[in-house]
Order: C-alpha cells, then sequence, then structure tokens
C-alpha cells in the first residue's frame, strides 16, 4: 500500500468535505437559514465538520481506505438545513444544494490550473512533484463528488435542486422515496452510472494538461 497516496487522498477528501458543507451553508445563511452559521459549521476549518459527524467524516474513509488497499475512498458529510426554510423557499433551497457541488467543482479547477502551471514536474525539485500529485487527486477526487452529487436521486444534492427549481417534481420523488431501502438504491445506481459519466470526462480533462497525471482507478 501507498502510504503516502492514501494519506493525500484522505487529506484531500477531509478538505473536500469540509468546503462543500460549509458552501451549503454559506449560501443558506444568505438565503435566510442561519442554521449552519450558528452551529459554527459556515468555516473551511474541517474540526468543527468532523466532531459533527466523526464517523462520515473521517473513520468511514479510512476504513474504506484500508480494506480497498488505498484503492478507493469514499465518505459524506451533511449540512444542517431547517426544512420549514427549505420549503417556504424552494429556489433558494436549489441554490443551497448546488452550492456544494460548484465548491467541488471550484476545487478541481483550482487543481487542473496548479498541474498546467507546473505542467511536466521537475525530478530535481522535489516540491513540485509532492505539489502535482495533490492536485491531481484534488481534481480527480472533487470532480468525482460533483458528478456524484449532482445526480437527480434522493438524497444527492441533485435531487434538491430539481425539486426546487421544478416543484413538481416533488410527488414524484415523494413517491420514489418510499420504496424500501430506497437510499441503498440510489447509491446502487449511482455507482452503475458514475463510471461512465465520470471516467470519459477526467480523461477529457487530462488530455488538456501539457502532462498527463497518474491515473488511479
Amino acid at each position: 500500500m501507498d502510504w503516502g497516496y492514501v494519506l493525500t487522498l484522505l487529506a484531500v477528501l477531509v478538505i473536500s468535505l469540509t468546503c462543500h458543507e460549509a458552501a451549503h451553508g454559506f449560501v443558506a445563511m444568505l438565503g435566510g437559514d442561519r442554521t449552519a452559521w450558528d452551529q459554527g459549521l459556515v468555516t473551511i476549518n474541517p474540526i468543527p465538520h468532523i466532531r459533527r459527524q466523526p464517523f462520515a467524516m473521517l473513520l468511514l474513509p479510512m476504513l474504506v481506505l484500508y480494506f480497498s488497499g488505498g484503492n478507493f475512498c469514499c465518505g459524506g458529510a451533511t449540512a444542517p438545513i431547517d426544512p420549514r426554510w427549505a420549503d417556504k423557499h424552494p429556489k433558494r433551497a436549489a441554490l443551497m444544494s448546488l452550492a456544494g457541488p460548484a465548491a467541488n467543482l471550484l476545487l478541481a479547477a483550482g487543481g487542473f490550473a496548479a498541474m498546467y502551471w507546473i505542467a511536466r514536474p521537475d525530478p530535481g525539485v522535489s516540491w513540485e512533484g509532492e505539489v502535482f500529485d495533490f492536485a491531481s487527486v484534488l481534481l480527480m477526487l472533487n470532480l468525482f463528488l460533483a458528478i456524484f452529487n449532482l445526480l437527480p436521486l434522493p438524497p444527492f444534492d441533485g435531487a434538491s435542486v430539481v425539486v426546487g427549481l421544478f416543484r413538481p417534481a416533488q410527488p414524484l420523488y415523494n413517491q420514489y422515496v418510499r420504496i424500501p431501502a430506497w437510499s441503498i438504491l440510489s447509491f446502487l445506481i449511482a455507482l452503475w452510472l458514475l463510471p461512465d459519466i465520470f471516467y470519459p470526462l477526467y480523461k477529457m480533462i487530462a488530455d488538456w494538461l501539457p502532462y498527463h497525471p497518474r491515473f488511479r482507478g
């Protein structure tokens, strides 16, 4: 197991989840829901987020990384939102839901920019290779998180975006969540769809770089 790569994956995942949830809370606060703000969760400091959800934010990723031999990483978190506010302001709630994946896309763009700037790392400059590898993981993982969360299935953010912008979809989602083990069904559908969406998109983006990143997946 490449422990350096494993630690990079874990660090990037925690940073990415933190920014994702902080973005949800920040946009909710701008829209009038101060729930996350009042709990100190509109911050890019991961500690308050880990304290709120230690298993999903830290323990689950560590377990998955260990038992997958460092080849797979997953985790999660949720932002506290007032459901009454979301029902009263569906479009604001849709923007709040969209903010998390948007934060991941910004992080992915930052990773791409760093890789493009460094181009081919100079073997004689150690920090270039380290930053390039970190930026590669930042791009890959945040692109995955953005796509994953934008799928229009509950409990993913994409479902909240659809319902917020197109209220007639609500009865359809109400029927869907009555299916036994509906959340497991959503994750299975996501795992089935994601390879055909993520890998071609990631490889297309990587082809824009002057030096192709080391791909693991």
